[in-house]
């Protein structure tokens, strides 16, 4: 005989086979939308990147650039293609990537949408850093790692590292109002060390330090960008574990611990993840600002606030829209070049005021 279900538990069947539906329906939409924001944000990135290279002041035939049976020494396009052009695309794209995607992270962290890769001191420790190697005029260099780069990762190690003390010393999570404050102590004390530096150093050693303040994408050849790819790579790869939590969080902390998030645990996490990566791009590019705070809002007006989705679609627009402003800095003043860094803050600067008042 076969035994019969009682009301309520057929009604309680029937709650769990709807949730199981609606699971499903809501899954259904994540992954199309995530498939087709990669395939956009990816084909437009990836075009960018194609035509970068062949845009500039000098003009060059791609015919010529593949033809092997010219030798590269005597190949001006190649020349012109490999070594001045096809490394600073790379590197614009690493470093808008890396920016952006940490500019997420961190608005998310902080639940603060004017939040920067920079608001922690982590860019003004990097930059104090690079100051010091650059008046010093030390030589040293650790495999791939010359002085100016390695002494920027110094200098944002240092600076994480004093703002992940001072928000941890009263509770295993983190403070944000302490992060936040320690953050911008440390950017104010960093930037007057900075200037005291630039006071005692000569001439050459000033214009050279504020070439990198300002960011420069010409970096020369590809070994500056291999040197930073690990520690790209590892912010990335943390950066995936993230967007679930992501979106809870940046609800408040309190309502994602009573949904299951370890809230300490998701906050190092990001705290970490978004350090390296600022860390690793301001070593490669200088301090290249406004890229972690423009590109995550224009993605969010285009995507939708799912973290699922806003991250890979930030990593991947950051990478073309830094691209495509440093071939604007080499064609605006054309045979000269300006700073990457003044295009993005002609660009940010605006944007930045537009959010403070939409925001009221």
């Amino acid at each position: 005989m076969t035994p019969r279900l009682g009301s309520s538990a057929v009604e309680s069947l029937a709650r769990g086979k709807a949730r199981e539906l609606s699971a499903a329906l809501m899954q259904r939409p994540i992954r199309s939308r995530l498939v087709l924001t990669i395939a956009g944000f990816g084909g437009l990135t990836l075009v960018t990147c194609l035509l970068a290279p062949l845009v500039g002041s000098t003009s060059i035939s791609l015919s010529r650039v593949f033809d092997r049976s010219i030798p590269f020494a005597d190949n001006v396009d190649a020349q012109i293609f490999f070594i001045a052009r096809m490394p600073r695309v790379l590197a614009g794209a690493v470093t808008g990537a890396a920016l952006a995607a940490a500019g997420v992270v961190f608005q998310a962290m902080l639940r603060n949408p004017l939040a920067t890769p920079f608001t922690l001191g982590v860019s003004a420790g990097a930059s104090l850093g690079a100051m010091t190697a650059i008046v010093l005029g030390t030589s040293v260099a650790i495999g791939p790692f010359s002085v100016v780069p390695l002494a920027s990762l110094v200098g944002a190690a240092i600076a994480a590292a004093i703002v992940y003390r001072l928000a941890t010393l009263r509770d295993r999570a983190m403070s944000t109002t302490v992060l936040l404050l320690a953050g911008v102590t440390l950017n104010a004390f960093f930037s007057a060390l900075i200037m005291f530096l630039q006071y005692l150093s000569n001439f050459a050693q000033v214009y050279r330090a504020m070439r990198w303040v300002m960011g420069d994408l010409d970096v020369g050849s590809f070994q500056p960008i291999l040197a930073a790819l690990p520690l790209i790579a590892i912010a990335f790869a943390l950066f995936a574990m993230l967007p679930s939590s992501l979106n809870l969080l940046s609800v408040g902390v309190d309502a994602a611990a009573a949904r299951g998030v370890d809230t300490a645990r998701t906050q190092r996490l990001a705290f970490v993840s978004a350090s390296v990566a600022t860390a690793a791009a301001v070593s490669l590019a200088g301090p290249i600002g406004f890229i972690g705070i423009v590109v995550p809002h224009l993605v969010r007006l285009l995507v939708g606030v799912d973290h699922r989705v806003v991250l890979p679609a930030s990593a991947l627009f950051g990478a073309a829209f830094l691209v495509a402003c440093d071939v604007g800095a080499r064609m605006l003043l054309a045979p000269l070049e300006v700073p990457v860094g003044v295009i993005t803050a002609l660009i940010g600067g605006p944007f930045f005021l537009w959010l403070l008042i939409r925001r009221g």
